[in-house]
């Protein structure tokens, strides 16, 4: 469609771009349709996409975004940040988790998520004695989800040693600590809750906390036989040097080697991979999932990107820490990372996409939904947004030019609705509920703050 043509509300197919008054997708949700409706209805201008999957969520943290830009030390780095959330994490109980991921998950969908992944460690009492209800802190997410209407992958996470060397869980840590028979009575309370909007995975919070045997001992367990698999790993340098004194190899090739790795995993970061990790990564079919403002914020390195694509490696994008909440900043970062490291422009594009937003789309779309346990060829299955096409920063461009200036092209809010299962959850920018849920965040912050 060139730029002179009349333009109502476009929509983005895996097969390129339709009029939105005509879509007929197989397997269209209700919301695809209610999004089309619209077209119809008020002949607006409008951009219509498949909401974007927010892969790797750690959603108290956004409650501390901010809070880490002080140096404490001279060799302030990812370790020492990991200290002051550690002691962020230790005040929030569920009424306050509730509180801080209602407001994450209405920022998320004003800015075009519309499923998050949820890697859930902070399980038990600050003192590290499990709640009564041992799913307490898990319940508190679900609520956030089910109140702001986004799609929720929860994943559980088991963590049960402080590192490589076997030592035990640090006072700080013990919130998080689970037995691998804990671990999978609480997979299975919570499988047992699951619903059309609420699915739940396997989480192994890293090599360095969980041992060999309790990773196999998970992964041979009936429960790990369906969902999406989730790990951290090759983060940190430190992590690696770590990893091959305990076990002879870097982390990717271990876990390539002792795991089945495949589709339904996914590795989160893997910065820190030589040539032949990120070839045969690639070729297993996981997704990497890749997390660059968190990254940069962390100074954890930037991953190889190109020669992963090149190799037909799948990503997706995530938040991570939520020092930012915008798909357009981790897709924007994601290449311009490389771009530094690089000094050349368009590297995510291809022959096939020359368009490097349009690709970066695409690419994070079809990755997160697989990471989410949601089905990857039904492109519109975690929810639909529309742009604002009106939107001076979208005028006068082509069907991806819209894509590539949506990303590229400055911090303006475009998203001006937003569907989800739960229905409109946004209306001209704002969540439904925006207000009332602020107002009961503030009051959660000035709590935690108070003991802080």
């Amino acid at each position: 469609m060139s730029i002179d043509e009349p333009r109502g509300m476009r929509a983005w197919t895996p097969g390129g771009w339709r009029d939105a008054a005509t879509l007929q997708l197989d397997g269209a949700a209700a919301w695809v349709a209610a999004a089309a409706a619209e077209s119809r209805r008020t002949a607006a201008a409008g951009v219509l996409l498949p909401g974007l999957p927010n892969l790797h969520s750690h959603a108290f943290q956004r409650a501390m975004a901010g809070l880490t830009e002080c140096r404490s030390d001279p060799r302030d780095s990812f370790w020492s940040w990991r200290e002051t959330m550690y002691a962020f994490a230790a005040r929030i109980g569920p009424e306050a988790l509730h509180a801080i991921a209602a407001q994450l998950y209405v920022e998320m969908l004003e800015a075009g998520y519309t499923q998050v992944c949820e890697f859930h460690y902070l399980h038990h009492a600050p003192d590290g004695r499990p709640y009564a209800d041992a799913t307490a802190m898990a319940q508190a997410l679900i609520a956030a989800a089910h109140e702001t209407g986004i799609g929720l992958t929860l994943l559980p996470t088991l963590y049960m040693r402080g590192g490589f060397d076997g030592r035990p869980l640090a006072p700080r840590q013990q919130r998080f600590a689970h037995t691998v028979d804990s671990y999978l009575d609480l997979v299975a309370a919570l499988r047992a809750r699951e619903t059309p909007s609420l699915r739940v995975g396997i989480a192994l919070h890293s090599l360095r906390a969980v041992p060999a045997d309790a990773l196999r001992a998970v992964l041979g367990s009936g429960l790990a036989a369906r969902g999406p698999i989730h790990i951290h790993i090759a983060e940190q340098a430190a992590e690696v040097e770590d990893c091959r004194a305990a076990t002879g190899q870097r982390p990717v090739a271990w876990l390539l080697d002792q795991a089945p790795v495949d589709a339904r995993w996914c590795l989160v970061h893997a910065t820190h991979m030589d040539a032949d990790e990120t070839v045969h990564l690639a070729r297993s079919g996981a997704v990497v999932g890749l997390c660059p403002t968190t990254e940069a914020n962390l100074g954890d390195g930037l991953f190889p990107l190109v020669e992963y694509l090149e190799h037909g490696g799948r990503i997706g994008i995530g938040s991570d820490s939520q020092i930012s909440v915008s798909p357009v900043e981790e897709l924007r970062w994601l290449e311009y990372g490389q771009r530094l490291m690089r000094c050349a422009r368009n590297l995510a594009a291809s022959a096939a996409q020359p368009h490097s937003g349009a690709r970066l789309f695409a690419a994070a779309l079809e990755g997160g939904l697989a990471a989410g346990g949601l089905e990857a060829i039904q492109s519109y299955a975690a929810g639909a947004l529309v742009l604002d096409a009106a939107h001076p920063l979208l005028a006068a461009r082509t069907d991806d030019e819209q894509l590539d200036s949506w990303i590229f092209a400055g911090n303006a809010p475009l998203v001006r609705a937003v569907w989800t299962a739960a229905g409109q959850v946004v209306a001209e920018g704002r969540h439904r509920d925006r207000d009332a849920i602020a107002v009961r965040y503030r009051a959660a912050l000035h709590t935690l703050r108070s003991v802080i």
